[in-house]
């Protein structure tokens, strides 16, 4: 009898043991889920993107998701039985106890993801919409090539033109602006472009000037710029004023583009394949032709290819071709992931249910 008992004590002991030493699984699942998560809904996000313009570059409807919550539960169970019993001995009615121990567990994770297409009132907002001529200015100041910005977000600049390759309306830019975005992107690259905000009335005021002791390559370049734009040659700061045209030569007037523009001109770069083209499926690819002195590359490049391809930054599977960006190329993505600033940028003002929500109940 006395070893039976030493045996059940050495036993609860071992329970006790075991259940001091286990802890809640709460903390341990938010670096691996959160991590897991942003991930996905990245991912999810430039796909959904990508197949978005290739849809319309085909003429097809573009269907806007957002994921609205992100609920995943993860539960671990545990179960663990300790007793005795007694029963006959060697035949005879000599009672005996014999400690059992039984333990089990249970883990499950059972995520839950809600969508909300983007309708109404919230696509009117999102994407039918300009784009503030602040957000355009914040992503230059952020460290964007001006070049880059002005080519995707710009119709115009003081009446210059930009290109549009959407077939509705397709043209090529006019002649002076892609040698006025390269004349920019030299002086931001010589750290002489500068952007600030300022209140005027109580209304914040972007203002574009040229600072600090430029070289005289450099001041001749800004020179030129301001003889492009019909600025005043003695200013060095120009406000920043939403419009097709400048209402005085202290004044840099621009004309965003919506973010529907903005995906259907990058949609027109898509190099979709020649059978579809010659099958009426989509319209040959619309190619700008500048006079300008150096070649001029797509402001982005979306290949296709039947079979699916390798080392890519995004792809989805259309019309049995595969349409991707390569992963090597840098301009592209930088302009892609652009695009994905831009349209959150826009979102301020906006009613913020579409916002994912990542809500982690553990147990």
């Amino acid at each position: 009898m006395k070893r039976e008992v030493k045996i059940l004590a050495v036993v609860l002991s071992t329970v006790l043991a075991f259940m001091s030493g286990c802890s809640g699984i709460g903390p341990s699942t938010i670096a691996r889920d959160h991590s897991d998560y942003t991930g996905a809904i990245s991912e999810s996000w430039k796909r959904k993107m990508l197949l978005n313009m290739v849809k319309m570059r085909y003429g097809d409807v573009p269907i806007f998701m957002d994921v609205a919550s992100v609920i995943n539960q993860d539960a671990l169970e545990q179960e663990v039985a300790l007793g005795a019993e007694s029963g006959i001995y060697n035949g005879s009615t000599a009672s005996y106890v014999g400690p059992f121990f039984r333990a089990g567990g249970k883990y499950a994770d059972r995520p839950t993801i809600t969508y909300t297409p983007l309708i109404g009132d919230r696509f009117a907002k999102r994407l039918m919409a300009p784009i503030s001529p602040n957000v355009i200015l914040h992503l230059i100041q952020s460290g964007f090539p001006v070049d880059m910005v002005f080519r995707f977000a710009l119709n115009s600049i003081n009446g210059i033109q930009n290109r549009f390759g959407g077939q509705a309306k397709a043209h090529s830019a006019d002649l002076e602006f892609y040698p006025l975005i390269q004349l920019l992107r030299k002086i931001q690259y010589a750290n002489a472009l500068g952007i600030s905000a300022r209140k005027v009335d109580g209304q914040e005021n972007m203002v574009i000037f040229f600072k600090g002791k430029p070289t005289p390559a450099i001041q001749e370049e800004i020179q030129d710029v301001k003889r492009i734009l019909g600025l005043n040659p003695q200013a060095n700061e120009f406000y920043v004023v939403y419009g097709s045209s400048a209402t005085s030569d202290k004044e840099i007037s621009i004309q965003p583009r919506f973010i529907i523009e903005i995906i259907t001109d990058l949609a027109s770069y898509i190099q979709v394949p020649s059978a579809h083209v010659s099958t009426n499926r989509v319209n040959l690819t619309f190619k700008d032709e500048p006079a300008v002195s150096i070649p001029l590359v797509p402001l982005i490049q979306i290949y296709s290819s039947p079979q699916k391809p390798e080392d890519v930054f995004a792809s989805i599977h259309y019309r049995n071709h595969w349409f991707f960006i390569d992963d090597n190329d840098l301009p592209s993505k930088r302009v892609f992931s652009c695009l994905m600033f831009a349209i959150t940028l826009t979102e301020t003002g906006i009613p913020k249910e579409g916002i994912p929500i990542v809500t982690i109940p553990t147990n």
